[in-house]
């Protein structure tokens, strides 16, 4: 059973050491925010005493419009102080605030862009989304107002007590009777806050996974009439996210006015007990409005530092939340020395490939222990190939057979063996990544376009989209991917904004813009992985033709390496090699011409097709 712990028990407080070097950096804003909350302070405890000053006079019966005047225009002038601090505490305090969270948004997503593929697969967007807003909105009001609660409240309660006992100690002793009570209230609040608050935040992440998911397949929801299910299921959520804050809010229906309730007695102890001092000439009635007025003050502190204890638990689970996400470490790295590529050497080699899905940090660590990892289903069986500078290699086979695996090796989107994969002699894992990444220009199955205009979905491929030869470039990837002709049909030509994902397009027209992108970066390879399976046939050889004629014109040292998997023999036809794979292995290898003498797989999916074409013409 664990063990209970106090609000601000030290595990809590743990999490704002990662806050550490943020709050260094501003602390000479913090420390000027903090005077000036000091001053603040001391300007509201000095006012109750030009309070009893001016009762006093009135009660004694000898007072002047001048004993008025004067305690007056002093509490209007420490009335000006504390307005004037306020502005500079909260300039100061909220202020660096504001910016703390500012840098640490900006940490946190250049920290999502280093972490891997598997990263993603194992973690939703909605709840990546929500630890970036949500929760670090969270932090910020514990960094800002927290800080605040807990120096103001420590300070005006310590100050007011002193006051109160020094001003009669006998009706502060009985007036401070109910404060245990609040004291216990704290703590118990303190421990029931954090776990809700977290509970809040996990249904605020799944149900900003349920909008991310259903809006990003909302095709699929509408062409299948799901849009009732998806709203149930959004439905589940929001109730439960309702459920979750409303089990916080019925914590604070019952604090907060259980605190106001022992606060109001104080006040009921004090008109008895400092009543009676009065009577008894020990206390004057100025000193007992001031002490009323000083016990209204406390209530601020005694409330503040539930709200204290609140915000900081509430920030303690967010930075326990992002410092979990900032704590995960990228699985594929660049080597501390990269080294470099042998000219000699050919341009991709593959030594033994067999690689399985699984864990990728399990398997990192098998590797470090030098242990062998569970055995999985191999997605790639000994897979020994060589290509040169400049070779056009076609990929074929079955849905699974690994072609799509075997090249994100090439590019350690997946991390293949030590001494598996080589490029230019080197070994891929010791390659700087941005280097051999920079080798590749890569058209994925998914053909993924931002929100933006094609121009700018293009121009993601140049190093620099705005030097003067970005437009030149530009229009000759959009020709030689075809897409040039579907320009016309729209209003704003490159400049038409395509909707998230690509919506406004088809999906050959995605295709082809994905393309382009690729075609633009000019890479020393090439690799389009099933790039024309939504492009009619003959635009795909429109397509194809263009890369021919762009890879006959090229000088032989910078001719590209073109990788190109696909489904449709006529797409691989022009290929220098193809290579074959089923179930992980290599069955088939050579040049087209080779493999349909073979009579093997690739002659036999040709001869099918090819009387499938046939047929095509005769119905059509």
């Amino acid at each position: 059973m664990k063990s209970k712990r106090s609000p601000l028990s030290s595990s809590v407080l743990s999490h704002y050491k990662t806050l550490i070097p943020y709050l260094y950096r501003y602390r000479f804003q913090y420390i000027a925010g903090f005077i000036c909350l000091l001053i603040v302070d001391a300007a509201q405890v000095i006012i109750p005493l030009f309070l009893q000053q001016a009762i006093d006079s009135i009660v004694a019966g000898d007072f002047t419009a001048g004993t008025i005047i004067k305690p007056a225009a002093a509490m209007v002038i420490m009335m000006t102080i504390v307005s004037g601090g306020r502005f500079l505490w909260r300039y100061f305090i909220h202020g660096s605030a504001r910016r703390i969270e500012t840098e640490m948004r900006a940490t946190l997503f250049d920290h999502f862009l280093t972490l891997s593929y598997d990263f993603f697969q194992k973690n939703k967007i909605g709840d990546l989304l929500s630890r970036s807003t949500n929760d670090l909105d969270a932090v910020r009001v514990a960094i800002g107002m927290g800080l605040v609660a807990l120096v103001d409240g420590t300070v005006m309660a310590v100050s007011i007590l002193a006051i109160i006992f020094i001003n009669d100690a006998h009706s502060a002793a009985f007036a401070i009777i109910p404060l245990p009570f609040i004291t216990l209230l704290i703590l118990l609040f303190g421990n029931l806050v954090g776990k809700r608050f977290q509970k809040a935040q996990e249904t605020y992440s799944a149900m900003s996974g349920t909008v991310q998911e259903t809006f990003a397949g909302i095709r699929v929801v509408k062409s299948f009439v799901k849009e009732w299910h998806f709203m149930r299921r959004f439905a589940d959520t929001n109730d439960d996210y309702r459920m979750a804050n409303m089990a916080l809010v019925k914590l604070y229906g019952v604090f907060f006015p259980l605190i106001g309730f022992f606060s109001g007695l104080t006040s009921i102890i004090l008109l008895a007990a400092g009543g009676v001092r009065v009577i008894q000439g020990a206390m004057t009635p100025g000193q007992l409005t001031a002490l009323f007025r000083y016990f209204q003050m406390l209530i601020w502190p005694l409330m503040g530092a539930g709200f204290m204890v609140n915000l900081i638990q509430r920030g303690a689970v967010s930075l326990g939340r992002i410092n979990e996400v900032m704590r995960t470490q990228p699985l594929i790295t660049s080597p501390a020395h990269p080294k470099q590529p042998d000219a000699g050497a050919p341009f991709i080699e593959f030594r033994n490939l067999t690689f399985a899905y699984g864990d990728a940090e399990e398997r990192k660590e098998c590797e470090e222990k030098k242990q062998a990892s569970v055995k999985k289903q191999d997605a790639l069986k000994n897979i020994n190939l060589a290509i040169e500078q400049g070779t056009w290699l076609g990929i074929l086979g079955r849905t699974g057979s690994g072609k799509t695996t075997l090249v994100k090796t090439l590019v350690r989107m997946i991390e293949p063996p030590a001494g598996a994969v080589f490029v230019k002699g080197v070994d891929v894992r010791d390659w700087d990544l941005k280097a051999l990444r920079g080798l590749f220009a890569v058209t994925p199955q998914d053909s993924y376009l931002f929100s933006d205009s094609i121009r700018r979905n293009i121009a993601y491929g140049l190093e620099d989209a705005e030097s003067g030869g970005a437009a030149e470039q530009i229009e000759k990837a959009v020709s030689l991917s075809a897409i040039d002709k579907d320009l016309e049909n729209f209003a704003d030509g490159l400049d038409t904004i395509v909707g998230e994902r690509g919506l406004t397009l088809s999906g050959g027209q995605k295709q082809r813009v994905s393309i382009s992108r690729a075609v633009v970066k000019d890479g020393e390879a090439l690799i389009l992985d099933d790039a024309f399976s939504a492009v009619d046939a003959e635009t795909e050889q429109k397509i194809l033709s263009r890369l021919l004629e762009t890879r006959r014109t090229a000088h032989p040292e910078r001719r590209p390496t073109v990788i190109l998997i696909s489904h449709r023999i006529s797409t691989l036809c022009n290929a220098d090699k193809v290579l074959a794979l089923d179930e992980g292995r290599v069955t088939e290898y050579g040049t087209p011409a080779e493999l349909i003498a073979n009579n093997g797989f690739y002659a036999k999916t040709a001869a099918l097709q090819q009387l499938e074409r046939q047929d095509g013409e005769r119905r059509g």
